[in-house]
């Protein structure tokens, strides 16, 4: 049995705070450093953009995958500060398609600065990512850069997809699960595996982490997915319903639609962009009674059990893999 599986929620929710936190106090200041390489004024909208916070999962993930290769977990800290800045730039763009003028209850760049400013700084914070990387072109080091190029990538291709499946009238569930493995499951399959990378590990371990993080990412997507529709908004920063009342087209709606339950057909004013507040919640009535939450739920579940199982298909450093698989719990089970 896993240390995650040994722990109930609350003690595993402790355990990965702490395994988070520990890894933030190590990348949040490099990562403010790497950034003084910017100009000035990016630096300042940069800065506004992390003073709000963050979990740094991706950047955890990065260091334990080192970890999980039998080298220390700054080997990995190359990787984890790129990865957090291709994240970042992902968010400040994010907020911008979705028009959000909050995170993490902090305006969001866009709304702060404007939309040319957040573009610019976003754009900025990849071309970080791979400057990161590549000042010191190691054989390893040119490999964690094209592994972070080709999931970057298809992030960029998940969010394309996102965005166009707002003109459709609905998605698959397979057509959905396929958007988002891109949109999240890319991003987050590197950061389990550029640690690895970056110590030089053997393919197979570096296939079964990236395997974990790919179905970690899944899993990830799924929650996110509840929280944008049951999140309590007092934590989530959001309002009730909001990935409704933008009318994405996430897992729940899709296993709705494939239900026959069409949930987003209730506007009455189907050209305009947003759902009314009476429009979200009648949305939210035709998910609750197509059973969409507890099968979105199980989804995140199986993709769960299918990370853990990754892990323990590779051999690795024995708490790598303990607190790999914490992190994993503490992913599917956050209400934020």
């Amino acid at each position: 049995m896993t240390l995650a599986g040994a722990l109930s929620k609350r003690e595993n929710d402790a355990t990965a705070l702490g395994i988070l936190a520990r890894s933030k106090a190590l990348v949040h200041p490099a990562l403010l450093t790497a950034t003084r390489q910017l100009d000035d004024e990016l630096q300042r909208v940069i800065g506004h953009h992390l003073g709000a916070g963050g979990k740094y999962v991706r950047a955890t993930l990065a260091l334990l995958s080192a970890r999980a290769a039998g080298v220390s977990e700054r080997v990995g800290l190359p990787g984890a500060i790129a990865i957090e800045c291709v994240h970042n730039f992902s968010l400040i763009h994010d907020d911008i398609i979705d028009g959000d003028v909050e995170r993490r209850h902090v305006a969001t760049v866009w709304a702060k600065f404007g939309i040319g400013p957040a573009l610019i700084a976003g754009d900025a914070l990849s071309a970080l990512a791979f400057q990161l990387l590549l000042d010191a072109p190691t054989e390893e080091r040119v490999h964690a850069a094209q592994r972070l190029a080709d999931a970057t990538q298809a992030m960029i291709v998940g969010q394309a997809e996102d965005i166009a499946s707002e003109e459709e009238l609905s998605l698959t569930v397979e057509e959905c699960r396929r958007m988002e493995a891109g949109k999240t499951g890319a991003l987050l399959s590197c950061a389990a595996s550029i640690g690895a990378v970056l110590a030089g590990a053997s393919d197979v371990l570096v296939e079964n982490l990236s395997r974990y993080g790919e179905h970690l990412g899944l899993a990830f997507q799924a929650v996110d997915d509840i929280l944008g529709v049951w999140g309590d908004p007092s934590v989530t920063g959001k309002p009730v319903g909001n990935d409704l009342r933008l009318r994405k087209k996430t897992l729940p709606v899709a296993i709705a639609y494939a239900k026959g339950f069409d949930v987003l057909a209730v506007s009455s004013s189907p050209n305009e962009r947003e759902l009314s507040h009476a429009e979200v919640s009648e949305a939210i009535v035709l998910l609750e009674e197509s059973g969409a939450r507890y099968e979105t739920q199980e989804l995140a579940e199986t993709e769960l059990h299918a990370a853990l199982a990754a892990l323990d298909r590779a051999t690795m450093e024995d708490s790598a893999r303990s607190e790999l698989a914490v992190i994993a719990r503490y992913v599917i089970e956050r209400d934020q």
